[in-house]
């Protein structure tokens, strides 16, 4: 028997004029589906009365990971018809269900139906796979090349779908990289391939090479949403936040509106720690969709990081009964236990990030700080620094693990260990303004009196650095006062009083300051004139 080319036989029962809106509607749908404008795809492709849109429809559901509707519209594909692409559309449907044996089987026939020469088909029984979660692509890679073969040349598309398989083997990277590249060399603009060598690096960690592959998708197709959110999530993954921020909101804004982009847009505030306005995304999603758990989860979790402890405890506790036990993950243990640390159920908390510790092994080391942090928050402050000194002796680069011990020990009292640490971090780090107000605080503890002026070098040195009121005024006001009060107690009111008056300019309201500047400034009451006898 021969068949007609699937397309003309799909439709060979429509009006011309049908044909025309019909193919329009699903060629319209099929880059909604590149550009995951999922509904919008929906929408063009209606209930998929035609086998095309059926098949659409099936695909659409596959890439959304509904695997039960997208058997089913590959089926209602199928049934339209005796064609290679009838074979294709059941193969899909077997390929969605896991059934991978039964689907070779359509495969194999609907390629020997068309004797191995329709290039169409050898390319669908290719994408069939690309688009599946199946890791068995022999046979596809087969096919492809094939397909390939009956060019004169590289088929861009034939050579982005064998690098989609080639991506979805542990150590195809190799592989997948050369196909995109002649992709590239085949038709210079197509933006699928670069898009991909996008994604691509970004899994080799070649960040410089992602950004690169982004930009040019971009460059190409500036509606091409989901660039921008690869884009975005590598920004952050190389810690620059703000560009982050920024080319996600690129993506919110491109992308279709719906709760999903929301929840995506919600999830990125809070990983880029803008934790408010994280929380006001959050709320208004909850508005239309109560039961969306991520969102309830990324609630509490913005909730403690706003500092609302008490509410976030109430939204976690809801969520943990809305989710089952073995659903929770490990961040949800962590969060739950800073937030009864906080509450004041100090062993509950220790408990429970012990229990993520338990649970996951794998972040042992990345969870001993939140553990630490619980030590801190209960006061349990030789725990902490016992935590803390384990974590800094496994990574002794980091500095941040030093200043959480120094803290510690200075919570602790031991203002001699904490002096000696913020010497350390000083000296490694000479422009971390912080560290020279923590260290000063710890001197002003050795030297209580402020007779000896311990802190006095390290006070002098942040004023020195810290020269910005917006964010460094209480930090400058707490300086100024200590030197203030230095001098005066020595009893050298001029070198005193300049600091006071800069401690008044920056905090008016201080009532400690303007007492000390009326001290300093009031005139001695004038001698009583001695009477001569």
């Amino acid at each position: 028997m021969k068949f007609k080319p699937w397309k003309l036989s799909l439709l060979v029962a429509l009006s011309v004029s049908t044909t025309a809106a019909v193919a329009q509607n699903v060629a319209g749908a099929q880059k909604a589906i590149e550009l995951e404008r999922y509904s919008d795809a929906r929408r063009q492709l209606g209930q998929g009365q035609t086998p095309e849109a059926a098949f659409e429809l099936g695909r659409l559901y596959q890439k959304m990971e509904k695997p039960d509707s997208a058997a089913y519209f590959f089926t209602q594909s199928a049934s339209a018809s005796k064609s290679p692409q009838s074979l294709i559309a059941t193969g899909r449907a077997f390929l969605a269900q896991g059934k991978n044996a039964e689907a070779q089987i359509q495969f194999d026939q609907a390629v020997k139906a068309t004797k191995s020469k329709d290039k169409e088909t050898l390319i669908q029984v290719g994408q069939a796979y690309a688009e599946s979660g199946s890791k068995d692509n022999g046979k596809a890679l087969e096919y492809l090349t094939l397909a390939n073969k009956l060019n004169k040349k590289d088929d861009p598309r034939i050579m982005n779908l064998i690098g989609d398989i080639y991506l979805k083997q542990d150590n195809g990277g190799g592989e997948a990289m050369n196909s995109y590249e002649r992709a590239i060399l085949a038709d210079p603009n197509n933006v699928t391939a670069y898009y991909r060598k996008g994604q691509l690096n970004v899994r080799s960690r070649n960040y410089n090479g992602a950004r690169d592959a982004f930009q040019k998708t971009t460059i190409l197709d500036p509606n091409f949403a989901p660039a921008y959110r690869e884009l975005g999530e590598m920004y952050y993954f190389v810690g620059k936040y703000d560009d982050a921020l920024s080319t996600f909101q690129k993506y919110r804004d491109m992308a279709e509106n719906t709760p999903s982009t929301q929840a995506k847009y919600a999830s990125f505030l809070f990983l880029t720690k803008k934790y408010p306005e994280a929380l006001t995304e959050v709320q208004t999603i909850l508005q239309r969709d109560p039961k969306n758990v991520t969102m309830n989860r990324l609630q509490a979790y913005s909730l403690y990081e706003t500092g609302k402890n008490e509410e976030a405890l109430a939204a976690m506790d809801a969520y943990m009964k809305m989710v089952p036990a073995d659903k929770l993950i490990t961040e949800d243990y962590v969060y739950y236990g800073k937030m009864l640390a906080k509450a004041g159920r100090t062993q509950e908390g220790i408990a429970t990030i012990e229990k993520a510790i338990k649970n996951d092994p794998t972040k042992a080391d990345e969870l001993q700080g939140d553990l630490a942090q619980a030590y801190l928050a209960s006061k349990n402050y030789p725990m902490a620094i016992k935590t803390y000194s384990a974590i800094a002796k496994k990574n002794p680069e980091t500095l941040t693990n030093k200043v959480y011990l120094a803290r510690a020990y200075e919570f602790n009292k031991q203002y001699a260990q904490a002096d000696s640490l913020y010497g350390v971090i000083t000296t490694a780090k000479p422009d971390y303004i912080p560290g020279y107000l923590m260290r000063a605080r710890a001197n002003a503890n050795l030297d209580p009196d402020s007779k000896q002026g311990a802190a006095k070098p390290y006070y002098e040195k942040y004023l020195e650095l810290a020269n910005d009121p917006t964010k460094y005024k209480d930090g400058m006001v707490e300086a100024n006062k200590y030197l203030g009060y230095y001098y005066y107690q020595k009893g050298d009111k001029a070198a005193s009083l300049p600091y006071w008056q800069a401690a008044k300019t920056l905090d008016p309201a201080d009532g400690q300051v303007t007492t000390a500047i009326n001290e300093i400034t009031r005139k001695a009451p004038a001698k009583a004139p001695v009477k001569r006898k």
